[in-house]
């Protein structure tokens, strides 16, 4: 059996009249797919829902527990790395050091905040930085002498973030290990996500619904100018069975998260983080929701299948199972999620005929969307045996 050099999730999972993820008009996400149109969930939406949540398989709280969190934002060097320093230098010194580091990190036009971008700071390296600051404070005599030492450390081997290891791993957080970052200002500061995320689409067409509401006023009356009636205005609603997919770079993440070459990911490398979070994820995937609209909606469900597949070649994905959509009428009996497991499960079978890759499976599933031939598990089983199949991974 190959030893996994990617891991592979599958899932389905249904939400009835929702607003998952909008577009630039408030409508719902779509894209054209064979010879139908299907409701979309963007890859963004889903990944920050997943990194965002507030769950018992948090990443956040697994980053903050081993000391990788991260912050993603534009305020980081005056808020974190400047802002501790004010009750000991005055401003005239810690300005000209800020605006070398807004410089450096956030770019020539970092002065304005609108046009400065986001950025994903480590908590490692936010304490990097902090230090490095107060240390030429220390030294500074006057402004310009700020300014001069500033600049003098930054043009060092030292000014770049992938260095700013202070003996924790990963340096950049857990956040950019497995879902990357990009620092325009500073190239090698740049990480390559371990994880990527397909967008999510309905199995089937869309099946849009314009949902008219009215705002009642509670005081008003239809006898006076003082009408009950409000306003009306209308939102698009979707209901849909979605098809979502992502891979493991089982490498790169071991790479990530210990800071080994990415040759050297097979040796002998610590990899408990990685496995917790890949733990986490299969948890996330199955329990969080994304969806806006949430307090008129209730975008609450769970996944009814996740399959898991192991495996030492390329990743390839399941979509093309549904290039012709899902008839939302059955024709020869059985479920929508019943036909849509068999569609998935025939299409799995063709491509191990034409390729036999070999991949080690495992999967969870309602008793109607089981797939036969597959060792079947709970979620917390079907977790377990992803978070060993990155520790346990070999050349």
């Amino acid at each position: 059996m190959p030893q996994p050099k990617f891991i592979q999730v599958h899932y389905l999972a249904g939400w009835t009249g929702a607003l998952l993820n909008r577009d630039e008009t408030g409508a719902a996400k779509r894209l054209p797919f064979g010879p139908a149109m299907r409701t979309r969930i963007s890859s963004q939406s889903l990944k920050r829902r997943w990194r965002m949540a507030d769950d018992p398989r948090s990443l956040r709280r697994l980053a903050e527990k081993h000391g990788v969190a991260g912050e993603r934002t534009k305020l980081a060097i005056e808020q974190l790395v400047i802002r501790p320093l004010e009750d000991r230098y005055p401003e005239a010194l810690l300005r000209p050091v800020q605006d070398a580091f807004l410089k450096r990190y956030y770019g020539a036009k970092s002065t304005d905040l609108r046009q400065r971008q986001v950025l994903l700071f480590g908590h490692p390296e936010i304490r990097y930085l902090h230090h490095a600051a107060a240390a030429i404070l220390a030294e500074a005599s006057d402004a310009v002498s700020a300014a001069k030492l500033s600049e003098q450390w930054l043009k060092g081997e030292r000014a770049n973030l992938a260095t700013m290891i202070e003996g924790a791993q990963p340096s950049a957080s857990l956040e950019a290990a497995l879902f990357g970052r990009m620092v325009t200002s500073d190239v090698r500061a740049n990480v390559d996500a371990a994880i990527h995320v397909a967008h999510a689409f309905t199995v089937h067409a869309e099946q849009p619904e314009l949902d008219f509401f009215t705002v009642v006023d509670d005081l008003g009356d239809s006898e006076s100018t003082n009408f009950r009636t409000a306003g009306l205005f209308d939102t698009e609603l979707t209901t849909g069975l979605f098809y979502g997919y992502l891979v493991v770079d089982v490498a790169l993440l071991v790479s990530n998260v210990t800071g080994c070459a990415p040759s050297d990911w097979a040796g002998d490398q610590d990899r408990r983080l990685a496995a917790e979070a890949v733990e986490n994820l299969i948890w996330l995937i199955a329990e969080v929701s994304p969806g806006a609209k949430k307090a008129s909606t209730a975008p609450y469900s769970r996944a009814e299948m996740v399959l898991i597949e192991a495996g030492d070649r390329q990743p390839r994905t399941l979509a093309n199972a549904f290039r012709d959509p899902v008839p939302l009428t059955a024709t020869s009996g059985g479920s929508l999620g019943a036909r849509t497991a068999q569609t998935m499960h025939d299409h799995l079978r063709v491509l191990d005929a034409l390729y036999t890759t070999g991949e080690s499976r495992c999967h969870m599933a309602t008793p109607e969307m089981q797939l036969d031939g597959i060792d079947k598990a709970s979620l917390q089983e079907l977790a377990t045996w992803a978070r060993d199949r990155v520790l346990t991974a070999t050349l």
